[in-house]
């Protein structure tokens, strides 16, 4: 994701926008331009401050802006925090992203000022942690090109697995063994979720591994050296394995310590090359 500027947007921008600058501006210091607006503009929330002085943030210089006072070509990416009201109408091309959240400062409840300021510190939480994923995406390294998205999980009883995933993703298994059932949809749309590490106990653990198709050899080498440059975790070099399904294949580990295969088939050609012993040939000597 490319942006050197950013605009938070809420309606009074008295609060979670206000907060979102602050975080913002302490997270990517000169790196980023960081403003804050709003379509009804009033004073910033002193909740506002006084969470923002837990973490080291001095906000009692802030003040609240008309959203009509920013440049449009002056921002690039626009983030919006309402959840009650509509947010103000920001005109330009910049990209846009939804952080809809409750007004902390909940006016209609009855509130002591410890509880109230609670609310401000929970909502204050919930934008640093969006702005920790958002730093990370900042200038990320050029993607691959996928073409199929894969997922492979561990079940107790074969049989009973390919039942209910051939009923649940609406096709017949393409192939199976005693060990593995295969399915293949050429029209499955994925919805892949990744979820925050909350510490509970895991229960059930049967991810096996995750994977991505890509087209040939040489996209598997190229994704080797863009892996290392990004600094990612290689578990297996870039390499052609034969037993099994013969595959062109680099193996990396995700931030979570997830097996991420990244693969591409062998065209005829490739697979009348297959030595005698079928051992793997390593493709990338780093």
């Amino acid at each position: 994701m490319r942006f050197n500027s950013i605009l938070f947007l809420c309606v009074a921008n008295s609060a979670r926008s206000q907060m979102a600058e602050g975080l913002a501006r302490q997270r990517f210091g000169d790196r980023v331009r960081v403003q804050s607006a709003g379509s009804a503009p009033a004073k910033v929330n002193p909740f506002a401050i006084a969470a923002l002085q837990e973490l080291g943030i001095d906000a009692s210089g802030h003040s609240s802006k008309h959203v009509s006072t920013i440049e449009a070509k002056d921002v690039d990416l626009v983030i919006m925090l309402c959840a009650e009201q509509d947010c103000p109408v920001f005109l330009g091309q910049a990209r846009r992203l939804s952080w809809a959240m409750p007004d902390p400062d909940r006016p209609r409840e009855d509130l002591g000022d410890a509880e109230r300021l609670s609310h401000f510190v929970h909502t204050r939480d919930a934008i640093a942690a969006r702005i920790e994923v958002l730093a990370a995406l900042k200038d990320s390294p050029p993607a691959l090109v996928p073409m199929e998205f894969h997922a492979s999980i561990r079940v107790p009883d074969l049989g009973a697995g390919a039942r209910f995933y051939s009923w649940l993703l609406g096709v017949q298994p393409k192939e199976w063994t005693h060990r593995y059932v295969t399915f293949v949809s050429e029209t499955l749309r994925t919805n892949f979720v990744l979820l925050v590490d909350d510490g509970l106990e895991l229960h059930q653990d049967t991810l096996f591994h995750l994977g991505v198709e890509l087209p040939d050899r040489a996209a598997v080498i190229d994704a080797h050296h863009r892996a290392r440059a990004a600094g990612w975790v290689m578990h297996k070099p870039a390499r052609t394995t034969w037993r099994g399904t013969p595959l062109h294949e680099l193996w990396l580990k995700d931030p979570g310590g997830n097996l991420v295969e990244i693969y591409a088939r062998l065209t005829a050609g490739e697979l009348e090359e297959m030595p005698a012993d079928q051992e793997a040939i390593v493709l990338v000597e780093d």
